[in-house]
């Protein structure tokens, strides 16, 4: 029988990079390394997640789909994608700012590279004081505009920035330029894809002392020049409930803090369900003998197939729970 599925950390190391992985997260990485991400379930080619617990363990996620299928992801999800898993899960820590970026959007991502564009969720887990993301223009702009922008290394004079604090959430649709601030650890959740397009890297050199690569050329046909006047998401933040914090076209995404039993009832959802766990530890009783542990920094998914699960914490927690809708 299937059960809720444990996966390998695979980490990350960049420039901009820190340790808040290891020190909030609770990841065995370190420190000295400059460790910017965690994939935590990931069917990216070179970098497909595999399964760290139960029977199962040591195969990875495409060669469980294939044998599994909708019963693993969920029938309307296996015939959509096959044995791709659609998501991809990370954490970020960005002890230095992020390079100004955009994502294609899945038209474009089909035209140029043949693979899935990027719309992504940020939820913050960890903001330092003065921290702040780049998400959008502060006002309309266009492509010349762009382009005179980026001529003139002048592009954040265009650019919405926010403060961010602890539990912020916001919805980056690709084709949104934008970067992760200095201090910021979050949790991302984004479609299956690995395209980003640097539009802007603060003259950074990479390890050997090259100039980091730039996609402006890409960049500026990707973009949404448009003006949007917010970004972060509200939500409600009441203990032991479910809040809705993202739905949209790729995935819907929830925040549920809870310090007591919460049994989950999934039986017309036909998707699997992804917890990421951001604060405490609790069990997972899904009808079997054995409860499953899952501890701050770690990421379970729920098979398609398990209908109804209960979650015991043992100290206050809060998940990230998704699904495709």
């Amino acid at each position: 029988m299937l059960y809720p599925l444990k996966f390998k950390s695979i980490y990350k190391e960049k420039i901009w990079g820190g340790n808040k992985l290891s020190t909030v997260l609770n990841k065995d990485i370190d420190t000295n390394i400059k460790t910017g991400e965690s994939w935590e379930l990931s069917a990216i080619q070179d970098n497909i997640s595999v399964i760290s617990n139960g029977f199962l363990q040591e195969n990875n996620i495409e060669e469980l789909i294939e044998v599994y299928m909708g019963d693993l992801v969920g029938e309307k999800v296996y015939e959509k994608f096959g044995i791709e898993f659609p998501l991809l899960f990370k954490f970020i820590d960005a002890k230095e700012k992020l390079s100004i970026q955009v994502h294609p959007n899945d038209e474009f991502a089909k035209e140029k590279h043949k693979a899935y564009g990027k719309t992504e969720m940020w939820y913050v887990i960890d903001a330092e004081k003065d921290a702040k993301l780049t998400i959008g223009f502060n006002k309309e702009s266009d492509k010349g505009e762009f382009i005179q922008k980026i001529k003139g290394e002048n592009i954040e004079s265009i650019l919405n920035t926010e403060p961010t604090f602890n539990n912020d959430t916001f919805l980056i649709p690709s084709g949104t330029i934008h970067s992760i601030g200095a201090g910021v650890l979050l949790a991302e959740i984004q479609q299956t894809s690995d395209i980003s397009y640097r539009v802007f890297d603060y003259n950074r050199k990479d390890i050997d002392g090259n100039l980091r690569e730039l996609h402006n050329d890409l960049a500026k046909d990707a973009l949404n020049y448009s003006y949007e006047k917010k970004h972060r998401i509200d939500y409600d933040k009441d203990l032991n409930k479910t809040a809705l914090i993202t739905k949209c076209d790729y995935f819907t995404s929830n925040v549920i803090e809870f310090d007591k039993e919460l049994e989950k009832d999934y039986y017309n959802t036909d998707s699997f369900i992804v917890y990421m766990c951001l604060e405490g530890e609790f069990y997972i009783d899904y009808q079997e003998e054995d409860k499953i542990k899952v501890s701050k920094g770690e990421t379970v998914l729920i098979p398609a197939i398990l209908d109804t699960v209960v979650l015991f914490p043992t100290t206050k927690c809060k998940i990230i729970e998704t699904y495709i809708d």
